[in-house]
């Protein structure tokens, strides 16, 4: 009996979903690689009879017409689409085995100063028909680091304002408690009360509005990461701040400030819900001034 492409890719996808837990977005990724390469060779073909040199020569018309993160990203996909078949048994080898995975050219991902994040926080306005909103959306981001999906999807039921903890379902549905500083917690209680208005009007034009969601749109509906996305950029924007500022950009300052403060490095993967330590080093580039700060003030031997 032959295995064709097109014939696992629906169950290898609810696998994803369902055994590993990925997100839909993260699921849909790997199906969307996975269908490329299966045209590439064909949807038809019996997975059975792929050989590296198959997969090389995938690699190879990659090569140029796609950065190195996204070489890498597609082989990624058929790693762990292959690895699970030797799994199941419905293949006796690996073909992407052998196949290395191309080097990535290291980005720095954006961080904003304390200053200009202090900058940011103060930007909605009377002006903006959701100031309250917005205020309490840019603070917890920056005071809990939390993925933009994982605001968006935020409950009012995981909220504790009294013990100022937040529970979050990340990646791979695994839930992580962060805290909420100060701050971020009196931009939500300006913000609450205008939310429970929102619903109110909403319900009295008959209209069914999300109840558990914090954060909501002119609608009563939850809020999308694309309006969260383009809500930072605008007061980013009016910021005057020349960085292209994105939530995930606070979410890196929000560790990176950490770390320079002295914070430990396994307490800032935990809060960012980082499965491996070498993911949450990428958040490790402070500046030569601290570095130097630090060695000066902790070394026996250092300058004084």
């Amino acid at each position: 009996m032959p295995y064709s492409l097109q014939d696992l890719l629906p169950q290898f996808s609810r696998w994803l979903s369902v055994e590993k837990g990925y997100s839909p977005k993260t699921v849909e990724s790997y199906g969307r690689d996975l269908a490329e390469f299966a045209l590439f060779v064909d949807p038809a073909q019996d997975v059975r009879q792929i050989e590296p040199r198959t997969l090389r020569a995938y690699v190879y018309s990659l090569n140029g017409k796609n950065k190195g993160s996204s070489v890498a990203r597609k082989l990624s996909a058929l790693r762990t689409f292959f690895r699970h078949l030797l799994r199941e048994g419905v293949v006796t080898h690996d073909p992407v085995a052998p196949i290395a995975t191309p080097k990535q050219e290291k980005h720095m991902p954006v961080f904003l100063t304390v200053d200009e994040v202090f900058t940011l926080l103060e930007m909605p306005g009377s002006g903006d028909a959701f100031a309250f909103r917005d205020r309490a959306i840019l603070e917890m981001l920056y005071s809990t680091g939390v993925r933009v999906a994982e605001l968006a999807a935020l409950d009012l039921e995981r909220l504790d304002a009294e013990e100022g903890m937040l529970r979050v379902t990340g990646k791979g549905n695994r839930e992580r408690l962060v805290p909420v500083g100060s701050p971020a917690l009196e931009a939500l209680g300006q913000y609450l009360p205008q939310r429970t208005l929102l619903i109110r009007e909403r319900i009295a034009r008959g209209d069914a509005p999300e109840n558990k969601a914090v954060f909501l749109n002119h609608r009563g509906l939850r809020l999308t990461t694309r309006s969260i996305e383009r809500l930072v950029k605008l007061y980013a924007m009016r910021a005057g701040i020349a960085a292209r500022v994105t939530p995930h950009a606070l979410r890196h300052s929000f560790a990176t400030h950490l770390l320079e403060m002295g914070a430990d490095l396994r307490v800032v993967q935990e809060l960012l819900g980082h499965v491996s330590l070498s993911t949450t080093q990428r958040y490790t580039h402070l500046n030569m001034d601290h570095l130097n700060e630090v060695y000066d003030r902790a070394h026996p031997k250092a300058r004084r």
